[in-house]
């Protein structure tokens, strides 16, 4: 008897031809769908100048990464190309401004730079500098950009001039007015990122305006569309609704089945708790549950070991939706970093005399990681006290001193007129302030004798660090003790 597998074989190779046609439309269907955008800017002003423009890879942690750069040539002028899929929302941090853009897959446009102004002395210092933020404008009118800006500056002016009537009387009628003004004047407009911001922008006008809850309103997130979610005005409803939304509900009536879920990783609790109080569906009330767990890692109200193991499961990691796996992948990154008895990032740097220095580059002691910045008469202070914790732990502690850039000269004077002991390592492009996201100096971190994680942040030298590591070493040997006695 003899069998034929010809019919099956057929099979297989018609199902390999349909899946490398299907393959093959689908990359043809992203490449056209992406288009160049031609970026330029003159401006005298700013000739030499290097603008970054970043945008985030997901809307809760926020992380960012570069997206293009314009380089002025000694005129002014720049120009990039780049290519883009769909309408892309970048920034760029330059002077004291934040400037905001909509990128439009096929168009070239000219940015408007602002006149140019620099941070001051005391916006440099100031860890809670916030910039100016704005628009950038383009030659073209109807362009997205200008259009955004317009509606922006003109919702602005309208809940300035009603202020009182909003926020503090709340007067629906007024509300409606700046609604009915908003629709003549842009109400021709139809672009879909528009329509979006537009709307966002006065619901978060209404929720503020009429202390809306959050249930009141939360649908309004369903059915977005995920390219949209980087949007500031998505973002910034997002933020306003969710933000401490789980520490808030596990404190209300019945929130200690809320809290339970979570230090159980009930998944599922969590799923149908934004299903049925924030009416939230799909990829949506995923992106929510990340938000929430996200702060609620923060806020101390639930084990942070449940917290970290829900957003690495597999309901994230395995996502079919790839803005979800990337924020879910930041959130853990976020969370996670500098945690006690990780490895930490070495840092290397020239030091005073230009010699690259490392801080692996020795073992038997626990490293003191001090960032400063030596024009602040603040961190000058806890500097000038380093000998009296090097004179006490010498044995036990090795200092690095970290640098922010500032002028080298005065660096050099400074510690030429102290005896401030420890290896002085110059950050001149704040790699490492970033890497270890250093907000305001002095900021300090203790590491083992493997480079590990020990506190983070640890105390500064005036704020108690003495008497903190002192505490530390007296465990340690009461430790070593216990351990003998055995």
């Amino acid at each position: 008897m003899s069998v034929s597998f010809q019919p099956f074989f057929s099979f297989i190779q018609r199902r390999k031809i349909f899946l490398f046609a299907a393959t093959a439309l689908l990359i043809l269907s992203l490449k056209s769908a992406a288009a160049p955008v031609t970026i330029t800017c003159d401006n005298p002003k700013y000739a030499g100048k290097k603008l970054v423009f970043w945008t985030y890879t997901d809307p809760v942690s926020q992380t960012t990464e570069q997206v293009f750069a314009l380089e002025t040539d000694k005129t002014g002028k720049a120009s990039v190309t780049i290519d883009v899929q769909n309408t892309q929302f970048v920034f760029c941090d330059f002077g004291i401004y934040r400037g905001l853009f909509l990128l439009e897959p096929g168009q070239t446009v000219k940015i408007q730079l602002p006149p140019l102004r620099e941070k001051t002395f005391a916006d440099e210092k100031n860890p809670y500098f916030e910039p100016v933020k704005f628009w950038f404008a383009t030659g073209n009118k109807t362009q997205l950009n200008n259009q955004v800006s317009a509606f922006s500056s003109k919702l602005g002016q309208l809940t300035d001039k009603y202020f009182d009537q909003l926020y503090f009387r709340q007067l629906k009628s007024y509300y409606d007015s700046v609604r009915i003004q908003l629709d003549k004047e842009f109400g021709t407009v139809k672009n879909e990122t528009f329509l979006l911001h537009k709307n966002f922008s006065l619901k978060l006008v209404e929720v503020e305006a009429f202390r809306f809850k959050p249930g009141d309103y939360s649908t309004v997130f369903n059915d977005i569309k995920p390219h949209f979610w980087f949007h500031p005005a998505f973002i910034d409803l997002f933020n306003k609704t969710f933000s401490g939304l789980l520490s808030f509900d596990a404190k209300s009536v019945k929130g200690a089945d809320l809290k339970k879920a979570v230090n159980q990783k009930n998944l599922q609790f969590l799923a149908d708790h934004l299903r049925t109080k924030y009416k939230l569906t799909g990829d949506m009330a995923d992106l929510a549950m990340l938000k929430m767990l996200h702060d609620g890692w923060y806020s101390g109200d639930f084990s942070k070991t449940a917290i970290q193991q829900i957003i690495k499961s597999t309901k994230f990691s395995g996502h079919q939706n790839l803005v979800i796996r990337e924020t879910a992948i930041n959130i853990s990154g976020k969370i996670t970093h500098l945690q006690a008895g990780s490895v930490a990032p070495a840092i290397c740097l020239r030091n005073l005399e230009g010699t690259k220095t490392c801080t692996t580059s020795t073992k038997g002691k626990y490293k003191y990681i001090l960032f400063a910045d030596s024009e602040m008469a603040v961190s000058r202070e806890h500097l000038k006290y380093l000998s009296a914790i090097e004179l006490k732990f010498q044995k036990n502690l090795e200092i690095f001193i970290i640098l922010r850039k500032t002028e080298q000269a005065l660096i050099k004077q400074f510690f030429a007129e102290n005896q401030v002991p420890g290896v002085k390592l110059m950050d001149e492009n704040e790699e490492f302030a970033t890497q270890y996201k250093i907000r305001s100096f002095p900021q300090c971190f203790l590491l083992d004798e493997n480079h590990k994680v020990e506190l983070a942040p640890a105390k500064a030298p005036l704020d108690g660090f003495e008497q903190q590591f002192g505490a530390l070493l007296q465990n340690e040997r009461l430790e070593n003790l216990r351990k003998q006695g055995k």
